[in-house]
């Protein structure tokens, strides 16, 4: 199974979840893919279980380490950007608009 097509946004929070959650589309589908993976009796000489299974996981491995990556990524955005608001707000006390800002970006670190 490959990778959605596009970049994941840290932007839109609902949107990043959204990403995560058809990224995690091979780990919630684990069973069926077993399924498919591993032959049944009737097809044991047909196919090469042992490649298929590496396959299998192969993907799944890199599913992860793009899922973690992406994740991480977006950590040290979010992160960055609540460093720079609480610089900001240091200078500005009164403005609302920055701390809702901040809170905003803190909830979603």
């Amino acid at each position: 199974m490959a990778a959605p097509s596009g970049a994941a946004s840290c932007e839109d929070f609902a949107e990043f979840q959204e990403f995560l959650r058809v990224m995690r589309t091979i780990d919630d589908r684990i069973v069926h893919e077993l399924n498919t993976t591993i032959p049944t009796a009737s097809f044991v000489g047909k196919i090469d279980a042992s490649q298929t299974c590496k396959e299998l996981y192969q993907s799944l491995m890199d599913m992860h380490t793009s899922r973690e990556r992406i994740i991480k990524n977006c950590i040290a955005q979010t992160s960055s950007a609540v460093k720079t608001l609480r610089e900001e707000r240091e200078k500005a006390q009164d403005d609302v608009e920055l701390l809702k800002q901040l809170r905003k970006e803190q909830t979603k670190v």
